[in-house]
């Protein structure tokens, strides 16, 4: 593997920071007149902490990884983004992923000038290892994966994915948005074994504070740094911090709405077995389940002129006719479930 050092664009590397003024005093005991900010409407008046110091302290306990190795971007999508940013040559460089996946992936690739390279999930939505293998040149910096998959809504299989994190020269990015969800234990714990391992997960999901935007990347300190060199001064806001702090206080409140929304995940996916239209629902480690149906864009637009909007992912690759539904709550479930039946009643 090439080490981060190595791995870094030659203008990222030799760049000088940007120091904001609060990078430059910890604290809040003092008489601050060294940011041009109103002294007036406090607290707001004054810029966020750019390190997010308690907020690190507090994932650092709840993930068993230290502060020194924790990023935070505003929403995941700010750390793929700046990923791509810091390493990846514009033009000249690419990034491997499977397909599909998560579309920001791309989306990021392209607005940096960076070839996206796919790799086809095989018949189980599962990684085909040696065809990444295949895929990946000498200008490959990235391999990004999503574990549970969006849209596909399973697990990848972790000996395929270490064994790529063991002969990959570059970044090997696993995003697990959706672990929480998940039966398997994801890969958090092997960042210290793989120094080229990035894990992005988030809060927006099993959290349930998408509105805020707070996404987290687990890696190398070194990695860290980086990221903390290129990000807007102040990328989290006050609020934002305050809020997630105050969220992630209260773990147990968490475990109980996952537990919840599994029993009512495997609700929806029995009662979707027993409608004849339905062809498919396929395994989810997520809070998603995707199926595949006789007429996807039929049932989507039933089920939206009864006020229910799913997505119909049919032009994924390997996902025709089929149709991404969220575990809403027990009430929401059920109105999906009537309209279902009115669907299957209709026919």
């Amino acid at each position: 593997m090439g080490s981060i050092n190595s791995l870094i664009r030659d203008n990222i590397r030799v760049m000088k920071p940007y120091s904001s003024a609060r990078d430059e005093y910890e604290g809040n005991d003092a008489v601050f007149l060294d940011a041009n900010e109103n002294p007036y409407f406090s607290p707001l008046n004054r810029y966020p902490d750019p390190r997010q110091r308690k907020l690190k302290s507090m994932l650092s306990a709840i993930k068993s990884v230290p502060e020194k190795q924790i990023f935070l971007g505003n929403g995941s999508d700010e750390v793929i983004d700046l990923l791509i940013r810091a390493f990846c040559e514009p033009v000249r460089d690419n990034i491997v992923s499977v397909d599909p996946t998560y579309g920001m992936y791309e989306v990021a690739a392209s607005v940096n000038a960076v070839e996206f390279r796919k790799v086809p999930l095989d018949e189980n939505f599962d990684i085909d290892a040696e065809a990444v293998r295949q895929t990946v040149d000498q200008f490959t910096k990235m391999i990004f994966l999503c574990s549970p998959n969006n849209p596909t809504a399973n697990s990848l299989s972790s000996d395929a994915v270490l064994g790529i994190a063991g002969w990959f020269g570059g970044l090997l990015v696993i995003d697990e948005a959706y672990i929480d969800f998940s039966s398997k234990p994801g890969f958090l714990d092997r960042i210290g074994r793989y120094p080229n391992m990035v894990i992005i997960q988030t809060l927006s999901k099993a959290w349930g504070r998408a509105g805020i935007r707070l996404g987290m990347a687990f890696g190398p300190e070194e990695l860290v740094d980086v990221l903390n060199r290129i990000k807007p001064p102040y990328n989290i806001s006050s609020l934002n911090i305050a809020e997630a702090v105050g969220t992630l206080g209260n773990v147990r409140e968490k475990e109980e709405r996952i537990i919840r929304i599994l029993e009512d995940r495997n609700w929806l996916e029995e009662r979707l077995a027993g409608f004849r239209f339905v062809k498919r629902v396929f395994p989810s480690d997520s809070n998603f389940i995707l199926v595949r149906v006789d007429n996807a864009l039929n049932l989507y637009n039933h089920l939206l002129e009864q006020k229910i909007i799913v997505r119909d992912r049919s032009g994924a690759t390997g996902c025709s006719n089929c149709l991404r539904i969220t575990v809403g709550t027990k009430e929401e479930n059920m109105l999906l479930f009537e309209a279902l039946k009115s669907y299957a009643g209709n026919r």
